[in-house]
């Protein structure tokens, strides 16, 4: 994309407005998908009257769906989990890294009583001191 000055000769620098305009398509792509990719698992969890959480304090949060499937949510995404044994293995090293950290489960209305009872025997078991459940907040409020 060489052009012609007038009698200088041939103009032997890049071009870069396509490069930046192709950065500029980027930027907005990322914009626009980057709050869908921190949705998580989409679960109907129970109303209760509870006070609401603080968003800043770090914890580790293990969601439970309606066919029993077991996620742990992570800053880059959901990480799913195939058994029991391997969220307590998961959680065990959680827990030596941050013996403080707040640990929830998120356990969708319909999901089996059984899985959440499990998934909350095997944190404890995984060395969990505190456990908390989340739920929405009642209508009411």
């Amino acid at each position: 994309m060489a052009a012609v000055q007038k009698g200088k000769g041939l103009v032997t620098e890049i071009n870069v407005v396509p490069y930046i305009d192709v950065m500029l398509v980027l930027l907005v792509i990322f914009v626009i998908t980057a709050p869908l990719m921190m949705e998580g698992v989409r679960l109907d969890l129970p109303d209760t009257e509870a006070e609401q959480m603080k968003k800043d304090e770090k914890r580790l949060v293990v969601s439970v769906d309606p066919e029993g499937a077991i996620n742990v949510e992570n800053i880059d995404g959901n990480i799913p989990m195939a058994s029991l044994a391997e969220l307590e293995d998961h959680a065990r090293l959680v827990l030596r890294l941050r013996p403080d950290i707040q640990v929830l489960v998120r356990g969708d209305k319909t999901a089996s009583y059984g899985d959440v009872a499990g998934v909350l025997a095997t944190l404890q078991e995984a060395g969990a001191l505190s456990l908390g459940l989340i739920t929405d907040p009642a209508e009411g409020k």
